[in-house]
């Protein structure tokens, strides 16, 4: 099942003076991939996830999500696709300050539709991240490589159909940031769809498919040479 399609898809910024962030991208998601969107500042990979995730519109091309037209969605209706579909992880965090880990996981499903018990859904994400020794701990009392963590259960706790991770070990050492890669695979293990956006080859590794871009266009889409899992700490070596 393709759960995003995109053809020849677009993003123009500016009126006088266009810039072209992304050109003509066109590819299929199927569901329980993990594919790896990578390239360096200023390649359009940014630019893709945000209208991928549903943060911004394509000035143009078509867009499916879930054979759901998204030039058709008005802003409120995006808005609760976005709570209810999609997962997000950031570079950085963006957890609620002064506030309990447990706090920060219940908060999207505060606005969600879906019927979830909120304590019981956000105690079961911590603990598969392994933080469920940390619920009453407050975000800034918590290392970096555990925030990611808090982020990723965040993301989890609506069952999302697809998590977007921009950049998720960029504010991270490399142990932390091998933790959180062998996170994500397990994820995708487990069924979920995953689409990481990275400029490190190490992390992009860890994908299944990658994706190259470069001045707002895919210039190689391919699947990775060796299927068998990568173990991330190897990586960083």
């Amino acid at each position: 099942m393709n759960l995003i399609e995109i053809k020849n898809l677009k993003r123009t910024f500016g009126e006088e003076i266009k810039t072209h962030a992304l050109k003509n991208a066109t590819f299929t998601v199927k569901q329980g991939e993990f594919i790896a969107i990578m390239g360096s500042s200023g390649s359009g990979k940014s630019t893709l996830m945000h209208i991928l995730g549903l943060l911004d519109r394509a000035s143009g091309g078509n867009f499916l999500f879930e054979e759901r037209d998204v030039s058709k969605l008005d802003d409120n209706e995006l808005a609760i696709l976005r709570n209810e579909e999609i997962g997000f992880v950031f570079q950085s965090f963006n957890l609620l300050p002064r506030t309990t880990v447990l706090d920060n996981v219940t908060l999207p499903l505060i606005y969600s539709h879906k019927k979830v018990s909120t304590l019981n859904r956000a105690k079961e994400v911590l603990e598969s991240v392994g933080l469920s020794h940390r619920l009453n701990h407050y975000t800034n009392q918590i290392s970096g490589g555990e925030k990611q963590r808090v982020a990723i259960a965040r993301a989890l706790v609506n069952r999302p159909s697809i998590i977007f991770a921009d950049e998720p070990t960029g504010n991270l050492d490399s142990k932390s940031g091998a933790q959180i890669m062998k996170i994500l695979q397990k994820l995708n293990d487990e069924g979920n769809t995953v689409i990481l956006v990275t400029h490190e080859t190490y992390t992009a590794e860890c994908a299944k498919r990658i994706l190259k871009m470069k001045d707002g266009e895919i210039i190689s889409d391919e699947i990775t040479k060796n299927q068998r899992r990568v173990n991330p700490e190897d990586l960083i070596k």
